[in-house]
């Protein structure tokens, strides 16, 4: 047993293969009582010491829905505590590691700390402090109402990197080395740290996977919580959803956000410009250079698209009329089925559709950061993962590069995405570029510059591409 004293009290973990580990400690109070739309509040101190042997609970959230419940786990964890995080380190007396948070994804309204694919021994293994973390989500963390602050969830992160700066030199971790990095959902969260003042300071580096910066104005990130108010028949403010039992909320937030994905659309919950922990845009502000000096890697899968089109069989439904009508909606350049196409001869309507959308949301727009960053101050790297899984012919799906960054191919929640043989080279690879550049040192490739070189992850290993596809990101420019 390995025993560490925090800000608030001392914490007992156990000893796991050499690597001490701490689990569910809380970086905040519980947001119950008037802290339930409230935004995050210190945890109250204590003399006892809190056994941190377990994951804490999670979020209030409902399950993945079919058929996406099968291939993405979403452990729920009950209790009132759910703002805690987790530690790993290898030497908790050392002091002077770097440090790593990551924040998971789950569209804002799915996900937690306790995946199996999220285990951070192997960063710890390899000189990290690896820190994972809950923050609430769906309509308790990222509603909207006249008589709440805005963004709670993204509060509740800033809070957690404040925890880490306060207390991970206790686990071995450097404060002043902390990189942040999250997929889909973390990595727009992320994004926003990056333009957030309430973040300056906590973080040096930043890693997004598969999420680029997005947020809503108030008024139109507000539909979600109108809808779930009306399914409630309640008025759409904090006091009265406070009053409403928490499985009726989740009901109504079910109802209220069924259909649609991340990439085709459909209501769902987003980060807002409030005009306080996120003053403006984040891509506007990040282009302007809000995060300059902040080391940055972003980048994103060849096939994102698969994991919502083909588990559902959207990708067999989709034919050239439909194709053809999401161009003329203004949904993407006109020419954009014929580029696509011939790039892909043997790809059916559903799977061009697919490509086109996957550019839109999060290539390109990562893409654009990177060109923004440009000449500024702070480095730039960019990524691809391109491994196609044969798994429920998922290909190189949203999510699927976890497990290799983290190095846990073999946890049962990374077999459900990668089948039962994945290239481990490729994992090797890919965390060690993490680690690397956690560290301080390039990942393993160039700069992003005007040849544009992307380390793509691929069937045939590890290897710099310059400027992938650029025909087809041309058309939106």
């Amino acid at each position: 047993m390995s025993t560490v004293d925090t800000a608030s009290g001392p914490v007992r973990g156990t000893v796991e293969d050499g690597i001490a580990v701490f689990r569910g400690i809380p970086y905040a109070a519980a947001p119950v009582g008037p802290l339930r739309f409230a935004p995050p509040a210190p945890v109250p101190p204590r003399h006892d010491v809190l056994e941190a042997t377990a994951f804490g609970p999670t979020a209030p959230k409902n399950p993945y829905a079919p058929p996406l419940d099968a291939i993405l786990p979403d452990p729920d964890i009950p209790g009132d505590n759910c703002l805690n995080l987790n530690i790993w380190t290898a030497a908790p007396e050392d002091g002077a590691r770097p440090v790593m948070v990551w924040i998971h994804g789950g569209a804002l309204r799915n996900g937690s700390s306790a995946v199996s694919t999220y285990d951070g021994r192997a960063f710890a293994r390899d000189g990290v402090v690896l820190v994972s973390l809950n923050y609430r989500l769906g309509i308790e963390g990222f509603g909207v109402f006249p008589d709440a602050p805005a963004n709670l969830g993204l509060r509740d992160q800033i809070a957690a990197l404040a925890w880490v700066r306060d207390n991970i030199r206790a686990f071995g971790g450097d404060p002043d080395n902390v990189t942040v990095f999250g997929e889909s959902a973390g990595a727009i969260s992320i994004a926003a740290l990056l333009a957030s003042p309430h973040a300056e300071g906590l973080f040096r580096r930043a890693i997004l996977q598969s999420g680029a910066p997005t947020a809503l104005d108030r008024v139109a990130a507000a539909d979600t919580t109108h809808a779930i108010a009306q399914h409630l028949e309640v008025p759409a403010t904090a006091a009265d959803f406070a009053r409403v039992d928490r499985a009726a909320l989740l009901a109504a937030q079910r109802a209220a956000t069924a259909g649609g994905t991340p990439l085709t659309g459909g209501r769902g919950f987003h980060l807002v410009v409030d005009g306080d922990v996120l003053p403006e845009d984040p891509a506007t502000a990040l282009a302007r250079g809000a995060a300059d000096g902040i080391d940055v890697l972003l980048g994103g899968n060849t096939d994102e698209y698969r994991l919502w089109f083909v588990p559902s069989g959207y990708v067999d439904r989709v034919n050239e009329a439909t194709l053809w009508a999401a161009v003329h909606e203004g949904q993407a350049p006109w020419r954009a089925p014929v580029v696509y196409g011939a790039a892909r001869p043997d790809a059916s309507p559903g799977e061009v559709f697919g490509a086109i959308v996957t550019d839109k949301v999060l290539r390109v727009p990562l893409y654009r950061l990177a060109d923004a960053r440009t000449g500024r101050p702070g480095r730039t790297f960019v990524y691809e993962f391109a491994w196609p899984s044969p798994q429920h012919d998922l290909g190189a799906c949203h999510a699927l590069e976890i497990g290799f960054v983290f190095d846990t191919l073999d946890t049962p929640d990374s077999l459900l995405l990668t089948g039962e043989t994945p290239p481990r080279h490729l994992a090797e690879a890919m965390h060690h570029a993490w680690v690397a550049f956690a560290s301080g040192d390039d990942p393993g490739w160039p700069q992003w510059g005007p040849e544009q070189p992307v380390m793509t992850y691929g069937a045939d290993g590890a290897r710099v591409v310059l400027a992938p596809r650029e025909q087809e990101r041309r058309l939106w420019s």
